[in-house]
């Protein structure tokens, strides 16, 4: 029977944390760290997610400024927001919910992000860093799996690592820092041939392919460590891509839908608040 990793108290003790480091932030440098989000349209989902966004930045004592645009808002209109808010010396961290209306070019939005702002660590310079294993602002969700991955006594040197998933916000980011890891990393997707007999190769696997309970137990390797990144909303209820029922006898350590890289994935937004801020004052 496998061990949880529990996101949800991982998550909890990181902004407990972040808690004392903003405050001692503020001492510091006379002033708030200001994260500015912008939400174009009425997504349900993407509301509940700014929401959960804005309640951990209150927590941890960072100034949230919110920006709501209509669904309909011209490409001018969202590209003059970003480009003030860029240039306010006031605003430390700059997030875009996504996705975002079909009409507009996301590619185009997030590229007016300055990177030192780049609280979600999208910009072509964070992504290119990372992938150089140079400083960076590392994507949120990414960085919260490699936190829960560390958080478990399982050394990832040397072991094979698979990731069903080629997006870049997950698959792409998350196999780089397994690479800095020193594992052996395999990316799999929809056009990967007899993924099974490759996943059941992994010591561990990450799963992200938005699909419910596409990873069965006979896809795992006794012992592997799961971290399931999927949510999907069923008539059953939320799960994520692996039938946790199932994968949780074989496993060694799983991450449980919901409570899993979730929470991990807004906590690490905060650190990245945090993280802008200080770069900001060359701290």
């Amino acid at each position: 029977m496998a061990v949880c990793i529990d996101g949800k108290a991982l998550a909890a003790e990181i902004k407990e944390n972040l808690k004392t480091d903003v405050r001692n932030f503020t001492e510091r440098f006379g002033r708030q760290i200001t994260l500015a989000v912008v939400l174009v349209g009425n997504n349900p989902a993407s509301e509940v997610y700014v929401r959960n966004k804005v309640k951990a930045a209150e927590f941890v004592g960072i100034k949230s400024l919110s920006f709501t645009l209509p669904e309909n808002s011209e490409e001018s209109d969202v590209t003059e927001l970003i480009k003030n808010l860029s240039d306010d010396k006031s605003v430390d961290g700059i997030l875009v919910q996504l996705p975002l209306p079909k009409h507009l070019s996301e590619d185009k939005i997030l590229s007016l992000i300055p990177p030192e702002k780049d609280v979600d660590g999208f910009t072509a310079y964070n992504v290119g860093n990372s992938t150089l294993f140079k400083d960076a602002i590392v994507s949120c969700t990414p960085m919260g799996i490699m936190y829960m991955l560390n958080s478990i006594p399982v050394p990832l040197c040397g072991k094979n690592a698979v990731v069903i998933g080629r997006s870049n916000i997950v698959g792409k980011p998350v196999s780089m820092l397994l690479l800095k890891e020193n594992c052996t990393v395999t990316i799999c997707h929809s056009k990967t041939a007899n993924i099974k007999e490759i996943t059941k190769q992994a010591d561990v696997l990450v799963v992200a392919i938005g699909k419910p309970k596409f990873v069965t137990a006979d896809m795992v390797k006794d012992g592997a460590v799961v971290i399931d990144v999927g949510i999907n909303r069923t008539e059953s209820g939320l799960c994520g891509d692996v039938d946790f029922d199932a994968v949780k006898d074989k496993a060694s350590y799983i991450s449980p839908v919901p409570g899993g890289v979730g929470p991990m994935t807004i906590a690490m937004l905060m650190k990245n608040a945090y993280l802008c801020a200080l770069r900001r004052e060359n701290a």
